[in-house]
């Protein structure tokens, strides 16, 4: 099947009362503009990352609000700087790295919660029941073109909410020469 590339660049998803501390309390984050999946949006809000040798500026936050804070970094980004690369599910925060957040208002020590995303497809509940694609599925995702790259270990997450895309990280899209909104294959991997 043919699905559609989201590729995401460094972000944080912040908790309420991480975002009372950063922008003040009660403050509600603006749309800068929606994304593909249902009831997600980049916000307009920006925050400063610190790390142990330096820092990334203008760090977008995508909303609305999670229960618990996590960033989510390139390896590149990571080892730019000076945290271990970490890869997790989104979630997934048992022995990950921290970093300071610098808001408008406030800053935090975030204690865990940086990762490098695991590659994933988000499914809707359609596409995986026409195509037989249970959660937690392992796929693999080929890229064509100049720099052929087939992407394995590729998560699938099916929600009746989402909008079927690969989501693949800069480094991942670097790598491969793919662009947002490219059509890629996706298929099950040969054992």
């Amino acid at each position: 099947m043919l699905i559609e590339v989201g590729i995401s660049a460094r972000h944080v998803h912040l908790s309420r009362k991480d975002i009372d501390i950063l922008f003040g309390p009660n403050y509600q984050l603006s749309v800068f503009k929606d994304l593909k999946q249902l009831g997600q949006y980049a916000a307009n809000e920006k925050v400063e990352l610190i790390g142990p040798k330096c820092g990334l500026n203008s760090v977008r936050i995508l909303g609305p609000e999670r229960k618990k804070t996590q960033v989510e970094l390139s390896a590149t980004d990571c080892i730019k700087i000076g945290i271990p690369v970490v890869l997790r599910d989104s979630g997934d925060h048992k022995d990950t790295p921290s970093v300071k957040l610098i808001g408008p208002v406030g800053s935090i020590e975030l204690e865990g919660g940086v990762i490098v995303a695991s590659r994933h497809i988000h499914v809707s509940t359609e596409t995986s029941i026409k195509e037989g694609i249970n959660n937690g599925d392992m796929l693999c995702a080929k890229i064509t073109g100049e720099r052929e790259v087939i992407f394995g270990k590729v998560l699938a997450r099916v929600d009746e909410t989402f909008v079927d895309e690969l989501h693949l990280d800069t480094d991942e899209a670097n790598a491969s020469f793919v662009k947002n909104n490219q059509k890629v294959e996706v298929y099950r991997c040969q054992k």
